[in-house]
């Protein structure tokens, strides 16, 4: 997919919810925007965080962008953190920005999240917030996606699912309903089961927690349609590009 910078000439915003496929758009973005809160920020989720995540849990961000996410858990005292994003730009950010601040503890590095360069059974808690959504954004029928898009993901499970310490807990911040992320997070690949809440006001976001070795291998089953009552999108709910995001996901969903 080919980038074009005029997109970014005005605003930081893609003309197409395609583009945030591109590494080359995130390269660019993260040169240009200091920071960014997708899916409302710490505020809304913290007693989820800290219901799931224990201060000398070691903890591995997928998708930091220039969310302030680690900032927020290490001023509750969760400080064994590493944050990782694709994008080196991004990453540089994030060290200059903990050096300032003194956060010590929090490591910053450059990885891909579909091949983890960490030995297996490594990290407490894994935790992502919109950054397996932006897998989604051409993943065609929600009910049955695209064999690239499922590809993709199942790479990323199976890669969080390796790092994760025996009952270690996977935690992903996303737009996505549970009966469309389901399937996928309960794939007879992973011992994990999938829990939610929700948090927000008119408008739902899903906090979905998975914890290793709460399921049996050889008791899968295939899992079920749920449903759940229809959710509604409130433009004033979402923030900024949120309801760019959001509605192209509702628009799959909805077909």
């Amino acid at each position: 997919m080919d980038y074009e910078k005029k997109n970014l000439e005005d605003t930081v915003a893609p003309s197409s919810v395609l583009t945030y496929l591109d590494p080359l758009y995130w390269n660019d973005r993260f040169a240009k925007e200091e920071h960014y809160e997708w899916l409302k920020d710490y505020s809304h989720f913290r007693h989820l965080i800290l219901e799931n995540i224990q201060p000398n849990s070691s903890v591995l961000e997928l998708g930091c962008g220039n969310s302030q996410l680690s900032d927020e858990m290490y001023k509750n005292g969760i400080k064994n953190i590493t944050c990782t994003d694709l994008s080196p730009i991004a990453v540089e950010k994030v060290q200059k920005r903990l050096l300032l601040k003194e956060f010590k503890e929090i490591k910053a590095m450059v990885a891909d999240m579909l091949d983890l360069p960490f030995a297996d059974d490594s990290f407490d808690v894994v935790i992502e917030k919109g950054t397996m959504d932006v897998l989604f954004v051409d993943s065609g029928d929600p009910w049955n996606p695209k064999a690239e898009t499922v590809s993709k993901v199942m790479a990323m499970l199976q890669g969080i699912h390796r790092v994760l310490k025996p009952n270690g807990i996977y935690i992903s911040i996303s737009f996505g309903q549970p009966h469309f992320r389901r399937p996928l997070f309960e794939a007879p690949d992973f011992t994990w089961s999938m829990k939610w809440s929700t948090f927000g006001d008119g408008f739902h976001y899903f906090f979905y927690t998975l914890k290793k070795g709460t399921r049996s291998l050889n008791n899968y089953q295939p899992s079920e349609r749920l449903n759940l009552p229809s959710i509604c999108l409130y433009q004033d709910e979402l923030e900024g590009e949120d309801f760019l995001f959001r509605t192209n996901i509702v628009e799959l969903e909805d077909n």
